[in-house]
């Protein structure tokens, strides 16, 4: 495997899950694609459209305010955070990419739903742009897929179920 590659996974369906998606406004340009991405993601792992719900934000800094917000209504099977962050000439670029994350994290650590970032952090509107549907991918698609993933997940540890089988690892007890 090379490295900075996710292993294949099984295919993974998002039906009957509620999903959703917290989107800045600032960058436009950059994080509509990224909703793009996310969006065909769901739809494409079998989301029905109802059970997408797209919520507008002013800027990065303030996703985690709505994610906790989203979080604690109890409706939602995971929220995807979605934004574009790019680096001009003051250290403001550091401040709020340091922040969302990290407000991001808090709120995927303090609720039991998934909570994905979907953020670039780019030095660059092009380098923004390649990961928003160009040459390197849609990060949008990528956060989606990783709240998928994680509601199976969360879902199976619910039930209390193992989420890999010891049988296909040889038995290896640190595959539960």
């Amino acid at each position: 495997m090379k490295i900075g590659r996710r292993p294949r996974q099984k295919q993974v369906s998002g039906d009957g899950n509620r999903f959703a998606v917290v989107v800045s406004r600032f960058n436009i340009p950059v994080t509509k694609k990224l909703l793009d991405g996310a969006i065909d993601c769901l739809t494409q792992h079998g989301v029905r459209n109802e059970d997408i719900q797209i919520f507008l934000c002013p800027g990065a800094f303030e996703l985690p305010q709505v994610a906790a917000r989203l979080c604690a209504s109890g409706k939602w099977d995971a929220v995807i955070c979605l934004g574009a962050v790019i680096r001009g000439e003051t250290p403001h670029f550091e401040y709020v990419a340091a922040e969302a994350a990290r407000g991001i994290q808090d709120v995927a650590l303090r609720y039991s739903i998934p909570v994905t970032f979907g953020v670039l952090t780019t030095e660059t509107v092009r380098q923004a742009r390649e990961r928003a549907g160009g040459k390197r991918g849609n990060k949008g698609w990528d956060a989606a897929l990783a709240s998928l993933e994680m509601s199976e997940l969360f879902g199976r540890l619910r039930k209390g179920r193992k989420s890999v089988s010891k049988k296909k690892h040889g038995g290896d007890a640190r595959y539960r």
